[in-house]
């Protein structure tokens, strides 16, 4: 699967996102089956598709709503563990994951908005680091894999804190490695190459470790650190295709 490395590597994201609404029923057709299932959207396949930047994680991407396993074990928190399907919500989604936007969009209970400041499929354009929102304003915040990518994180984290409701709910996942004490960034690395090799991804800036939610905390969040995946059968882990021990930074202010 060299061929969806290159794509990864090569289209920039903003024209990536575009090519793959055209791709998405080819794949749906060509990987029909049903030993794997995408619980967001209860389609089955005899497998998933390769993903990542470096080296390729096999079996994970759906080819129904392009999700990956962090994306799915969300969908599963959200779903049996809050209201978030049921009760009224001002939302705001950060860099919205095209498997979650269609299905958010259309759920009569939010009031949600989505923001960005490249993605060409949002309705905001907006700097993480300076919100165009008031103090106060949602109910809850969606940001994933975005802070990894940014170098003042403390600033943008701070900015999640400020426009969420008192008692309000944040989700900020991020590429995380627990073997970690103390996360490695160095902003001397500037090459797309060199970032590659030291943070796995060319436009990363860092390699969190365990002290990410303690980074959350200090901002004024009061961070649960939720192994959902524990709650969850090895059978399902394996049939939806998740990863074992990730864990939801779950933040309240």
């Amino acid at each position: 699967m060299k061929f969806f490395k290159l794509i990864l590597n090569t289209i920039p994201r903003p024209y990536l996102i575009k090519l793959s609404y055209l791709v998405r029923p080819v794949l749906e057709t060509w990987l029909k089956g049903d030993k794997y299932t995408d619980p967001i959207d209860g389609k089955s396949f005899r497998k998933f598709l390769p993903y990542g930047y470096g080296e390729q994680r096999p079996n994970v991407l759906s080819p129904s709503t392009l999700s990956l396993e962090r994306h799915r074990l969300l969908w599963l928190y959200l779903k049996n563990e809050t209201d978030f399907f049921t009760a009224p919500k001002k939302v705001l989604h950060m860099a919205p994951e095209q498997c979650f936007l269609p299905i958010f969009k259309k759920m009569k209970n939010l009031d949600y908005t989505t923001a960005d400041l490249y993605s060409p499929i949002v309705d905001v354009k907006a700097d993480i680091l300076d919100l165009p929102f008031g103090n106060n304003s949602f109910d809850i915040v969606l940001c994933n894999h975005v802070l990894e990518h940014i170098e003042d994180d403390s600033k943008a984290m701070s900015e999640l804190y400020r426009v969420l409701k008192p008692g309000g709910m944040g989700v900020f996942q991020i590429p995380q490695d627990l073997s970690l004490e103390k996360t490695y960034e160095d902003f001397s690395i500037t090459s797309e190459e060199e970032r590659k090799k030291h943070f796995g991804q060319y436009d990363h800036v860092r390699v969190y470790g365990k002290d990410y939610f303690d980074r959350l905390r200090k901002v004024g969040f009061k961070v649960e650190e939720v192994d959902y995946s524990k709650t969850i059968s090895d059978e399902l882990v394996d049939k939806y295709r998740l990863t074992k021990g990730e864990i939801l930074p779950v933040c309240i202010k």
